[in-house]
C-alpha cells in the first residue's frame, strides 16, 4: 500500500480497491512515498466524513485510533486488522485537502 503525491496535487493510494472477507486478518504495510504527511484510515463513509471534518476544525490533531496510522514523508507504517462485518467500507486520508485530491479508495468486506 502507498500514499503517492505528484507535481499536480493528484495523490494516489496503490491499490485503490481493497477486498477482504469477513473474519479475514489483514496485515498493512503502508508507505508514505510523498512530500506531505498522509494518513491510512478506515472506516465508513459517514464516520469519515464526521472525522474529516473534525480534522478540519483541528488540523494537528493525534489520532489514537487502530484503524488509522498517521506517517511522515518517507515514513512506513504497519496496521494488522480483521475484518468483522460485511459492508463497505473506504480508506482514506483526511488530513485538509488530500480526500478532495483523491486520496481515498474503496475497501468491500464480503
Amino acid at each position: 500500500m502507498k500514499a503517492d503525491y505528484d507535481a499536480d496535487l493528484v495523490f494516489v493510494y496503490e491499490p485503490e480497491k481493497l477486498k477482504f472477507v469477513a473474519g479475514e486478518t489483514a496485515r498493512f504495510h503502508i508507505i508514505n512515498n510523498g512530500e506531505e504527511v498522509h494518513e491510512f484510515e478506515m472506516g465508513t463513509g459517514d464516520a469519515n466524513a464526521k472525522h474529516k471534518a473534525m480534522i478540519e476544525k483541528f488540523p494537528e490533531m493525534e489520532h489514537d485510533d487502530p484503524s488509522a496510522v498517521r506517517m511522515e514523508p518517507g515514513e512506513e507504517a504497519e496496521m494488522i486488522w480483521t475484518f468483522g462485518r460485511a459492508g463497505s467500507y473506504e480508506f482514506t486520508c483526511l488530513t485538509p485537502g488530500q480526500y478532495e485530491g483523491g486520496l481515498h479508495g474503496l475497501l468491500t468486506v464480503n
